[in-house]
């Protein structure tokens, strides 16, 4: 299994750290729900995400974000899911294989 710590570089990989120590820690963030989001791309990477009890992460990361601001919540749902997507696909590219 590979660290997270090959993947230092990749952009967004300051939030999947984030994401997986809040976590690991219980502490629902945005960037813990980010990660539960997708835990099932980050553990075929490679990734040990731990689990996490919420039921519907995506939404509850929303309604998060809108607590916070609820006219930009939409636009920074977006930007979070784009770093991480951009995040797992150097992720897939870098493993060997």
């Amino acid at each position: 299994m590979p660290s997270l710590d090959e993947f230092a570089g990749a952009p967004g990989s300051d939030l999947v750290t984030s994401g997986l120590e809040d976590l690991a820690a219980g502490r629902e963030t945005a960037a813990a729900l980010l990660v539960s989001m997708a835990s099932t791309r980050l553990r075929a990477i490679g990734i040990d995400v731990p689990a996490n009890g919420t039921a519907r992460p995506a939404h509850r990361l929303y309604d998060l974000l809108a607590e916070d601001d609820p006219r930009t919540a939409h636009s920074r749902y977006n930007a979070l899911t784009r770093r991480l997507a951009s995040f797992a696909r150097a992720a897939e590219h870098a493993r060997p294989g």
